[in-house]
């Protein structure tokens, strides 16, 4: 991650100053099955709070991974499962205001059950299968506040999935 401070000029000829982070891509994936959706809960320390939300991750050390592959990847760590079907419905920016960082959105379909592969800021992470009727409550009731989350599940809504 990197902070960037820019100077910048307006359409309007006025100067000023734009912060900028610049961060790798990631990838989320949202892992269904029948009418139910895996999500992890973990701590998440910029707010000081354990949240919901679909499995997601990057690659720190390997910025330039395939999308596919490190989908793959993050969804055997944070939830044990393997994936046999798996298509990116779509790609979106995290925070365009002020981060660089877009994320792309895997469909995960038909499972094989193995065990979790956590990192160690991931310790205590559990996995939870939900109906999509419970997915929209924990949203409305603020269980579910990861923006990534509930964008890629409006995605999965509009493609007629769920």
């Amino acid at each position: 991650m990197k902070l960037r401070v820019d100077d910048i000029e307006y359409e309007g000829g006025t100067k000023g100053v734009y912060d900028v982070v610049d961060k790798p891509d990631f990838a989320l994936i949202v892992p269904l099955v029948d009418d139910k959706l895996y999500l992890v809960k973990q701590y998440r320390y910029p707010v000081e709070g354990v949240f919901w939300e679909f499995p997601q991750g990057s690659h720190e050390e390997d910025p330039g991974i395939d999308a596919r592959k490190l989908a793959l990847s993050e969804l055997k760590e944070e939830t044990g499962l393997t994936a046999k079907k798996i298509k990116k419905i779509g790609y979106l920016h995290e925070a365009y205001g002020f981060c660089s960082q877009g994320f792309h959105i895997f469909l995960a379909e038909d499972f094989t059950q193995g065990e979790q592969q956590l990192e160690a800021g991931e310790e205590g992470m559990e996995v939870g299968l939900f109906s999509i009727a419970e997915f929209e409550k924990m949203v409305k009731d603020g269980k579910i506040r990861d923006a990534a989350t509930v964008s890629a599940y409006g995605l999965l809504k509009m493609s007629n999935v769920a």
